[in-house]
């Protein structure tokens, strides 16, 4: 038993660090042609969200959090009040960009870096936002799952 939770705990450090490096690659060709962007804190939000919450929903026997029954407890009810938070992120991109347009915070440069950069931006924000908005409501029914199998079954 503890080999295993060895094991896990070295996979949750391994994806936490895949995360960072993927928050990097995707946050650094942002605020490289960008000025003040003022979503950083969100898209960041956003990836990690997306990515962790996928892996716990995919890959939850795996994870540290497979037999820790009060923190899923503590996620299920936590769940509607985050996901109204992620749901009021797009909204308010959607909104400052429909108002301010893209242009506000991106730096000066040609057109058409202008428009791939703009364009990258408002596809990785959407996917990222709406993805992890995604897992966010199915996680609480997978962790729900997994405490009904933990309590009949005995597995995870």
């Amino acid at each position: 038993m503890d080999q295993s939770r060895n094991l896990s705990i070295k996979m949750e450090l391994i994806w936490w660090l895949v995360t960072v490096l993927l928050v990097t690659a995707i946050i650094y060709p942002i605020l490289q042609y960008t000025d003040n962007y003022p979503f950083l804190t969100l898209n960041i939000i956003y990836i990690i969200v997306f990515v962790t919450f996928s892996r716990y929903i995919f890959l939850l026997r795996f994870t540290i959090l497979a037999n820790a029954h009060l923190v899923k407890v503590a996620i299920i009810l936590l769940s509607i009040p985050f996901i109204a938070y992620l749901i009021s992120g797009i909204n308010f991109f959607q909104t400052y960009i429909d108002e301010n347009g893209m242009d506000s915070f991106l730096s000066s440069g040609s057109a058409l870096n202008q428009q791939q950069i703009s364009s990258f931006i408002r596809n990785e924000l959407i996917l990222f936002g709406v993805g992890s908005v995604m897992a966010a409501i199915v996680l609480p029914f997978r962790l729900v799952i997994s405490l009904w199998r933990w309590k009949n079954r005995g597995t995870v």
